[in-house]
Formats: C-alpha cells, sequence, structure tokens
C-alpha cells in the first residue's frame, strides 16, 4: 500500500491522541481572519479535514458561520458531533465529494497536503464547482515540490506538494485569483498557506 493511502487509517487510529495533541490557541487567527472577511455573514463554510473541529471550525462557528466538516475519521467527526450538534458533519474521503451543492468558502487546513500530486490536481476542479463567486478558498501545501514524510503515533505520516507555479496555474485554469500566499510563514508555525478567491 501506497505511503498516501495509509493516511485515512492512521487518522482514525490514532483519533483520541490527535484531538489531545492538535493545538487549540488558534495561531492560525490571522489567516481564519483574512478567510473570513471574505465569507458573508451567516455564510457557509466547508472545512475539508475537519479532525475534531477545534479549533478551525469552532473559531468559524464564533463567527456566525455555519460549518459543513468533512473528514475520513468516524471518531475524527464523533468528536464534531458531540462538540458542535448545530453543524453538519460527514465522514468522507475529500477526493469523492458528490456535486450538487456549493459553499460561500471552502477550508483545507493541513489537510489537502496528505493527497499524492495527482489527487491534488484533481481537487481544483472541485474547489471550483463548490463554490460560489467570490468564495474564498483557504489551504496548506508544502514549501517544495515533492513528497515530506513525517510521523505520528509511530507511523510514518504523508505529505506533498506541487511547485508554487503550477498552484498558480490550477487555480487560475479554475477560477480563482490569489488573495495571498506566504511560504513558511513564520507568524503561523511555519505554514505554506494559500489563499485564494473564486471569480463570478
Amino acid at each position: 500500500m501506497a505511503e498516501d493511502d495509509n493516511i485515512i487509517g492512521l487518522y482514525e487510529r490514532h483519533a483520541l491522541a490527535f484531538d489531545e495533541l492538535r493545538g487549540k490557541n488558534l495561531f492560525e487567527k490571522p489567516w481564519i481572519e483574512r478567510f473570513a472577511s471574505l465569507v458573508p455573514a451567516q455564510g457557509i463554510v466547508l472545512d475539508l479535514g475537519c479532525g475534531s473541529g477545534e479549533p478551525i471550525a469552532a473559531d468559524l462557528i464564533r463567527r456566525g458561520f455555519r460549518v459543513t466538516g468533512v473528514d475520513s475519521s468516524e471518531s475524527l467527526i464523533g468528536r464534531c458531533r458531540q462538540r458542535f450538534p448545530q453543524e453538519q458533519w460527514i465522514v468522507r474521503d475529500m477526493r469523492k465529494l458528490p456535486p450538487g451543492r456549493t459553499f460561500n468558502g471552502i477550508i483545507a487546513w493541513h489537510s489537502f497536503f496528505h493527497l499524492n500530486p495527482a489527487d491534488q490536481r484533481a481537487m481544483f476542479p472541485v474547489f471550483a464547482y463548490l463554490s460560489v463567486p467570490g468564495a474564498p478558498l483557504m489551504f496548506t501545501a508544502g514549501h517544495f515540490s515533492g513528497v515530506a514524510m513525517g510521523e505520528f503515533g509511530g507511523e510514518p505520516l504523508y505529505h506533498a506538494s506541487l511547485d508554487r507555479e503550477e498552484y498558480l496555474e490550477l487555480l487560475t485554469a479554475n477560477g480563482f485569483r490569489v488573495v495571498s500566499q506566504v511560504t513558511q510563514d513564520p507568524d503561523c508555525g511555519g505554514a505554506t498557506v494559500w489563499l485564494a478567491q473564486r471569480q463570478g
């Protein structure tokens, strides 16, 4: 089994440990504020790879947005349902999202980069058909093209990234303009962040 195919099982096996270890101090707040400024009041945000719902979805909910969270881990989605029962939580692989719904914003924070390069490329048309005009799209990526292996729970943890030019091309080709992009943001734990907006 390829390392990227192990992601879903890994997060389910270590769901409770992930929830306990996931930082809840919202060091991502400046980026969340930029994203939120582009979402209309009471807009519906799609959180891809929402984990246990904290801290990202929790902050969006506090801001008055409605959240639809998607994660492949049944256990993590269970935590979301316990914490925020008024929102919609779906157990699903983000690569298998059906058409038919659109959102006022999409966020894939520290989740999108677990997809292999081919699957990442295939997601951009999905982002487009799930977004209403004006909707922001925010995701984190790697800071260089290629595969980087991490570790969680004693197991290898797969990450991959395209290069900056290809992300730009994919966003543009699918109707997004880049609003802000920082590689290894020192104010956000070294995250490489993309914030784009769907054009009308």
